[in-house]
C-alpha cells in the first residue's frame, strides 16, 4: 500500500525569556533553568571539564515570597585568586565545550572585560576580575550557557531588569546601586528600580543578559512549554527573590517576508517630519533614540507641504519601548506630532562569534552566507592599537575564516 507523501513538519526554534522582576545573578540564571529541567548532574559533568578544582554545585527546593524555587549553590574550598581576563578565557578554550556553548561563554566574559575595561580605564588584556574571577561566577556563566544548551535553547529574550538602591561592597570600597559595571552592561535596555536595599541584579547577571539576550521586551509570541524559578540568596520583604524563565517554541521564519507570510517580530515604527533642525541636531536625534533602545534609527530627506525641503526621523523598536521613544523623538526634534505603526521584522538567523585580533576580543555576527564584523569592537582595538579600522576588520575577518575552515581536532566537540 502506498503511503501519501506527507507535508514537512515546520522548523520550530526553542525560546528562553527572563522575567528579572527581583533582578538577575548568576546563580538566579542557572537555577532557574535548572528549575525548568536543565539536568544539574549533566550540567557539573560538562563543567568538570573545566581545568580547575576545588568546587562543588548543589540545588535545593525553596521558597521565596511564597514561589517554590530552585537554589543552586556553588561550594568552593579557596577562591582568592584574581584572575586576568585572557586567564578566563583560556581556562573555556581548554575545557572543549561544545561549540554554542563556549561562544556565549566567552562573549559574556568578553562583555564582563569591555565594561571593567572602560571603568577603570585598562587595555581589555589587562582587566582583572577581582569581583567576578573565582569559581563560583565562572561555574554560573559556563553552566547557565550549558544548560541553555542541555535545554535547546536557540535564542534568548528578556523583560525589563530591576535593580535596588543603596550601595555594595566591592573590592574597590562601596559603590551606588545599581552598579557601574551593571548599568555598563545593560545600557540601552529596559530597567526598572525598586525601593530595595539589595544588590538585585549583578554584574555576572547582566553580563548574561548582555550576551545572550536578542531583544528586551514583553513575552514574546510562543508555545509555553515549562517555566522556572531560580532563587536568590535570601528572602526579600514583599518581593519574590528569584528570576523566573519561561521556555517554548515558535516556528522559524525563514526567508519570509510581510508580503507573503503572516506573522514575523512585532515592532514598533515612530516617525516624525522635522523642517527646521540641523545636521547636528539630527545626529544628536540618532545618539538619543538608539541611547533609549531603538533597534535602528534613520534620517530620510523628504520635500514637505508647500515645497519646504525636511527630513524624516524613524526609529524601530520593541513596542514596549514606544512610549519612552516617542518622547524622545519629540524632545530631540522638537516636532509637534509622532507617528506610530506595527510592523512585523522577519530576521534571519545570526549568533555572535569571537576572534582575537592583537591580543583583543573581536566579535562577529554570523548568518547564513555572511559574516560581519562588529565595529564598535574594531574601532576600540583601532584606537588600542593604533591601527586603521578597516585594518582591524580585515584580520578580524580572516581570523574567522581561517576558524572556520579548520576542522576541529579529533575528539572535539
Amino acid at each position: 500500500m502506498s503511503v501519501p507523501p506527507q507535508a514537512p513538519s515546520t522548523p520550530t526554534a526553542r525560546v528562553a525569556w527572563f522575567n528579572c522582576f527581583a533582578g538577575i545573578a548568576g546563580d538566579m540564571a542557572l537555577g532557574s533553568l535548572v528549575d525548568a529541567g536543565a539536568d544539574l548532574r549533566e550540567i557539573e559533568t560538562m563543567l568538570r571539564r573545566l581545568p580547575i578544582g576545588g568546587w562543588g554545585i548543589e540545588s535545593s527546593a525553596v521558597l521565596r515570597g511564597g514561589i517554590a524555587a530552585t537554589r543552586v549553590e556553588v561550594e568552593v574550598r579557596e577562591d582568592a585568586v584574581v584572575r586576568t581576563y585572557p586567564a578566563l578565557l583560556a581556562l573555556i578554550q581548554a575545557a572543549k565545550l561544545p561549540t554554542r556553548v563556549a561562544r556565549r561563554a566567552e562573549a559574556t566574559l568578553a562583555a564582563l572585560a569591555d565594561v571593567e575595561g572602560r571603568l577603570h580605564r585598562r587595555p581589555i588584556a589587562q582587566v582583572h576580575f577581582h569581583e567576578v574571577g573565582g569559581h563560583d561566577t565562572l561555574v554560573d556563566i559556563v553552566g547557565t550557557m550549558t544548560a541553555l544548551e542541555l535545554l535547546g535553547i536557540d535564542e534568548v529574550a528578556a523583560g525589563p531588569v530591576a535593580t535596588g538602591t543603596g550601595f555594595v561592597r566591592a573590592q574597590h570600597g562601596l559603590l551606588p546601586n545599581p552598579s557601574p559595571a551593571v548599568l555598563g552592561l545593560l545600557a540601552g535596555a529596559p530597567m526598572t528600580g525598586r525601593d530595595v536595599d539589595v544588590e538585585l541584579t549583578t554584574p555576572t547577571g547582566a553580563a548574561i543578559l548582555a550576551a545572550t539576550v536578542e531583544r528586551f521586551g514583553p513575552l514574546p509570541a510562543m508555545t509555553v512549554e515549562a517555566t522556572g524559578y531560580g532563587a536568590g540568596s535570601r528572602d526579600l520583604d514583599g518581593l519574590p527573590n528569584c528570576t523566573q524563565v519561561v521556555l517554548g517554541s515558535r516556528p522559524m521564519r525563514l526567508e519570509a517576508s510581510p508580503d507573503t507570510a503572516p506573522g514575523g517580530q512585532p515592532l514598533i515604527l515612530l516617525e516624525a517630519n522635522v523642517d527646521d533642525a540641523t545636521g547636528e541636531q539630527l545626529a544628536a536625534a540618532i545618539d538619543a533614540l538608539l541611547s533609549a533602545g531603538a533597534a535602528d534609527c534613520w534620517v530620510t530627506p523628504v520635500v514637505m507641504k508647500k515645497g519646504r525641503p525636511g527630513h524624516l526621523v524613524s526609529a524601530l523598536a520593541d513596542p514596549a519601548l514606544a512610549e519612552v521613544l516617542r518622547l524622545a523623538l519629540a524632545r530631540e526634534t522638537g516636532s509637534f506630532g509622532v507617528r506610530a505603526s506595527v510592523v512585523g521584522r522577519y530576521a534571519t538567523s545570526r549568533h555572535f562569534e569571537q576572534v582575537e585580533v592583537a591580543g583583543q576580543p573581536v566579535r562577529i555576527k554570523v548568518s547564513p552566507g555572511r559574516a560581519k564584523v562588529e565595529y564598535e569592537d574594531a574601532r576600540k582595538v583601532a584606537l588600542d592599537q593604533g591601527l586603521a579600522v578597516r585594518e582591524v576588520m580585515a584580520r578580524a575577518e580572516h581570523a574567522w575564516r581561517l576558524r572556520a575552515t579548520t576542522p576541529p581536532p579529533d575528539g572535539a566537540s
